[in-house]
């Protein structure tokens, strides 16, 4: 098995380094990041409100997150964790979001559907960046220098406002996309699925069943 390849990458990345991305490579992001979300899109996309960043000269790097993070008495920010939420809950945006603003990175939990990157990222040639597993908050807000700017507080929350992040060496994150509409989850998938048949082999009934449990792939109720 290679070594995964280590990666520092601009939050403005040129066309060059996208290309050169390959899928499963550890990358750390420079530069400005900021957070939007559904509120950040319905009000943008939705609601036509004016964009308060010049995208995407100062950023290309959008992260669905939630910054855990506390108001000093001056008005700046202490940055805690800044904890990724899954981003196939936003894929009816991503479209409209990608061509609005010119995003050439989105990160996020869990990725999304390859039909999506294929459909919308490779078009706009933009690339998916997934984070490392659960409970990666803390390690990714040590990659946060500052909190330059939080916008939309007021008419949107902490949670949910879009929030401007300068990023020194932030992640990790794996190269879950790359601009060809190829799927890191999906290409592993294949090779894993194969092999769930035998883990089912020489098991018997469960003689008291939870909800969904079973020895019969047909009946799972996640497949």
């Amino acid at each position: 098995m290679t070594k995964p390849r280590k990666i520092r990458l601009s939050t403005t990345p040129s066309p060059e380094d996208l290309a050169a991305l390959k899928l499963g490579d550890i990358v750390y992001l420079d530069g400005l990041m900021y957070t939007a979300r559904e509120g950040v899109y319905m009000r943008a996309l939705e609601e036509r409100a004016n964009i308060p960043m010049e995208l995407p000269r100062d950023s290309a790097a959008n992260f669905h997150c939630s910054p855990a993070a506390t108001i000093n008495p001056d008005g700046t920010f202490r940055m805690g964790a800044v904890t990724a939420t899954s981003s196939f809950r936003f894929a009816k945006w991503i479209g409209e979001w990608l061509e609005k603003s010119g995003a050439k990175l989105i990160i996020g939990k869990g990725g999304m559907a390859p039909e999506v990157y294929r459909k919308h990222f490779v078009p706009h040639g933009a690339i998916f960046l997934t984070t490392v597993g659960y409970g990666t908050g803390a390690l990714l807000g040590r990659g946060v220098e500052n909190v330059e700017a939080v916008h939309w507080r007021e008419e949107l929350g902490l949670a949910q406002a879009m929030w401007v992040l300068k990023c020194n060496e932030m992640g990790p994150f794996i190269v879950a996309s790359d601009l060809e509409g190829n799927c890191l989850f999906e290409r592993e998938n294949a090779k894993i699925a194969p092999g769930y048949a035998a883990l089912y082999e020489g098991t018997k009934p469960a003689v008291m069943k939870r909800y969904g449990e079973t020895d019969d792939r047909s009946d799972e109720v996640i497949g």
